[in-house]
């Protein structure tokens, strides 16, 4: 675990719930004298106390570490505006409808920023019927090589995992996608407009 919760976010979060620190202290049944160690950086609370803090101050074990609350501001469940989360560890992919802490293999992981497609990675997209057929003219090697295509439309994603050494294409139903992404493992996500 490379962080550990700070009085800072102990503080902060306690006083955004309108509680005192006796309040807090009750809920957790500690002293206020140790919550307000906590919040000055005179101590830590106890790892057997981080699950009830978090329950206390109305938040995630994940979102209490990282000292960040996450609210989903995309309430419609637009998929346009969905986030790719991608482990550096097992390659996990990871797709929300909106903002989420998310974490894989220990690791707390940020959501990715797709970039304008570039001359290495051109997703290549051909009308085959009620299909589009998607390729990307990249090296597929062990090292480096596309993770992942994925096509999103309003009604939901379709999302193709890729291998090394294999091919670098797939077929999407051509129902009313809007973007097409790509993802490769050293430079990150890749978008193009439909």
């Amino acid at each position: 675990m490379d962080k550990y919760v700070t009085g800072a976010v102990i503080r902060k979060l306690r006083e955004n719930k309108n509680m005192t620190q006796e309040e807090l202290a009750e809920k957790v049944f500690v002293s206020s004298k140790a919550v307000s160690k906590w919040e000055t950086g005179q101590g830590f609370p106890d790892v057997s106390l981080i699950e009830p803090l978090a329950k206390a101050l109305g938040i995630s074990v994940i979102e209490l570490l990282s000292g960040e609350d996450i609210k989903n501001c995309n309430r419609s469940s637009n998929m346009l505006r969905g986030r790719f989360y991608v482990c550096p560890v097992c390659g996990n992919v990871i797709h929300a409808t909106g903002e989420a802490v998310v974490s894989c293999c220990g690791i707390t992981l940020p959501p990715l920023d797709a970039e304008e497609c570039d001359d290495e990675h051109r997703i290549n997209v051909e009308t085959i019927e009620d299909e589009y057929y998607v390729t990307v003219d990249h090296p597929m090697t062990k090292d480096h090589y596309i993770s992942f295509l994925a096509a999103v439309s309003d009604q939901g994603v379709q999302l193709v995992k890729l291998y090394p050494e294999g091919p670098c294409e797939t077929r999407f139903r051509k129902n009313c996608i809007r973007k097409i992404y790509s993802y490769c493992n050293h430079h990150g996500l890749f978008m193009l407009k439909t």
